[in-house]
């Protein structure tokens, strides 16, 4: 059975690990990105992980996720923001055919993760998805009829700047930091003292500015999601990121809020579902990405 290096690049860290053909992870682990070195020494560290898989079995490609908007075709890095400085431009693809000698595919890392989960996660079985990650911003992966959607500037699915009505965009509204920012006034707090942990440990034993905060999100999470089903009509929108590890909390309550927010025949067509490949999620995507690509 043939394996595949997959590579995982974040702002902070680069998960990495070798994959048999369905998607089971014979290796893994992680290490610093590094990014104020810039792009260079963050490839020679992946051609270094390639090479010391390759020198133990043959390797038939590398599966890359990454952060950043991505030329799909040519593997390129159409844009990236300052959490990884000098990455614009960089042609991950040809560089690492080039030095590792096999063929390697390149996508966007919140694709990635929409992609595997319709593999392998809770997407497993689905048409059609649009994958929603939430932490620091807000990210999100449009699959129609198995496939990506990309968009015109490859660019489809960044639904963070998606106006909500409210005075900002979704992201600004929506994501951790303006749940912790309500917390740390209301409570009189700085922000450092407050993190998203603290704020559902406060919720749960009934604390009126967490709860309180926490449901502000919910309604400003829910506009999103229901505009975006009442365009694209998914079959199911599956919520990722470090916050939505609070499932149990959160999960009845946004139902409760959708359902406020969708006119029935659309909110009993969509499942409302959460990721469960964790931090595994882009790797494996990028890996299914790959096998698309070349094994279809």
């Amino acid at each position: 059975m043939s394996r595949y290096v997959c590579i995982d690049i974040g702002g902070t860290a680069v998960k990495y690990g070798l994959a048999d053909e369905q998607g089971k992870l014979l290796d893994k682990g992680s290490m610093e990105t590094r990014a104020q070195e810039g792009p260079q020494p963050l490839l020679e560290h992946i051609r270094e992980l390639a090479a010391a898989y390759q020198s133990q079995q043959p390797v038939a490609g590398i599966a890359v996720s990454t952060a950043g908007i991505v030329d799909p075709e040519k593997g390129s890095i159409l844009f990236a923001g300052d959490n990884l400085p000098g990455y614009t431009g960089t042609d991950v693809k040809a560089i690492l055919e080039r030095d590792c000698g096999v063929l390697c595919e390149v996508e966007n890392d919140v694709n990635c993760a929409g992609l595997g989960e319709l593999w392998l996660g809770a997407g497993r079985g689905a048409k059609s998805l649009v994958c929603i990650t939430v932490g620091t911003g807000i990210g999100g992966c449009v699959i129609l009829d198995g496939r990506l959607v990309h968009g015109a500037g490859c660019c489809a699915g960044e639904i963070g700047y998606m106006q909500i009505g409210e005075a900002g965009t979704l992201e600004q509204m929506a994501a951790v930091p303006q749940l912790i920012r309500e917390v740390a006034v209301s409570r009189k707090l700085p922000l450092e003292a407050v993190d998203g942990r603290m704020v559902f440990q406060l919720a749960r034993t009934g604390d009126a500015d967490a709860v309180n905060a926490i449901e502000h999100m919910m309604i400003r999470l829910a506009k999103g999601i229901a505009n975006i089903c009442y365009v694209l009509n998914p079959e199911r929108v599956i919520l990722g990121g470090g916050i939505m590890s609070q499932r149990e909390y959160l999960g009845p309550r946004l139902s409760f809020i959708l359902q406020q927010h969708m006119v029935p025949a659309i909110w009993k067509s969509t499942r409302l579902e959460f990721a469960v490949l964790e931090n595994d999620a882009g790797m494996l995507g990028a890996l299914y990405n790959f096998l698309q690509k070349h094994h279809s």
